[in-house]
């Protein structure tokens, strides 16, 4: 399975302190690349034979997928965590951080000190909560591996010593062979029940344009990668492509203050995509506006960084740039 990207969550020009140029930097190198990993490592894991492969081979690469996996996962998390006034809770988290810590004063003590502990080195600092205990806790990872980031637990085989040692020495086949015999697959599904319950994180959503449907930028790639006919309108604002130094390979820029001007150079048979920076509101109103005029327009999700942090092919912004898209 492909792990698709989740388009940028937070509005990185809005941010107090921490520069867009810094975000853009952090989404499309950091999590593209541990995302691009990710499915890397997904691709060889599924045309490997288990039976057949070296021990130290799936070793390595569920380490290297947890790793990958977790990466992404708490990538997404942190931009999703972005944009807010961080020193006002809501008074649903303030009741909730008072009732487990003490007060938010505590809490954010608690927090900053774990920060203070990681400077330096490397790992992230995570406000959880603990299902069996119903708390809130703050938890310190010092890498990617030693947790699976949103995974709740349905069965558990602990491979230390201490499980099978005094019983099986150092026969770990055996040891295995009679905990796979011994696995209570009803209580397993009790909990499997449970988990399938919690919602997955709630993905960005944009009341004012839920009538205006979208695609990936997964699915814009493939459409290119087959040859599909589709016309791929970049649509980020004048003053902010004036100043860019790439786009989209197979896209045409246009003015999306200047629809009526080169609306009548698209092909109404041939699917529109239009795209702005991140996603958000510009490339959401183009395909508004086409499909008013009677286009098969869509937005794309993540906008154009979406697309970079893929591995989207980009090229210079020349003059040839604004020519009419092509089907």
């Amino acid at each position: 399975m492909q792990h698709q990207l989740a388009p940028i969550y937070c509005r990185p020009w809005t941010l107090n302190g921490i520069s867009q140029r810094l975000v853009e930097g952090h989404y499309e190198h950091n999590y593209g690349d541990a995302l691009t990993r990710l499915n890397d490592i997904t691709n060889e894991l599924e045309s490997l034979d288990f039976r057949a492969a070296p021990v130290r081979v799936v070793n390595s690469l569920k380490r290297d997928q947890l790793a990958a996996l977790n990466s992404a996962l708490l990538h997404e998390l942190y931009f999703a965590s972005l944009g807010g006034d961080g020193r006002k809770l809501t008074d649903v988290m303030a009741e909730a951080v008072t009732r487990d810590f003490g007060s938010i004063d505590r809490w954010r003590s608690e927090f900053v000190a774990i920060a203070s502990a990681l400077a330096g080195g490397s790992g992230w600092v995570l406000l959880s909560y603990l299902p069996r205990h119903r708390q809130l806790i703050n938890q310190s990872a010092s890498d990617h591996g030693q947790s699976l980031a949103g995974g709740i637990p349905l069965l558990a085989l602990d491979m230390y010593e201490h499980a099978y040692h005094l019983e099986f020495g150092a026969n770990t086949t055996a040891y295995v062979d009679a905990f796979m015999r011994n696995i209570d697959w009803s209580a397993v599904q009790a909990r499997y029940e449970d988990a399938v319950k919690v919602a997955p994180p709630r993905a960005l959503e944009q009341k004012e344009f839920g009538d205006v449907p979208s695609v990936t930028v997964e699915e814009v790639k493939a459409m290119l990668d087959s040859g599909a006919p589709v016309q791929i309108v970049d649509a980020r604002p004048r003053h902010y492509f004036s100043k860019t130094q790439d786009m989209m390979e197979a896209a045409a820029w246009r003015d999306p203050e200047r629809v009526d001007e080169w609306i009548g150079e698209l092909q109404k048979d041939v699917p529109v995509v239009t795209f702005c920076v991140y996603g958000f509101h510009v490339g959401c109103q183009t395909a508004r506006t086409l499909r008013e005029a009677g286009f098969d327009a869509r937005y794309m999700k993540g906008g154009h960084f979406a697309w970079k942090a893929i591995g989207g092919k980009v090229r210079l912004p020349t003059q040839g740039s604004q020519r009419a898209p092509s089907a």
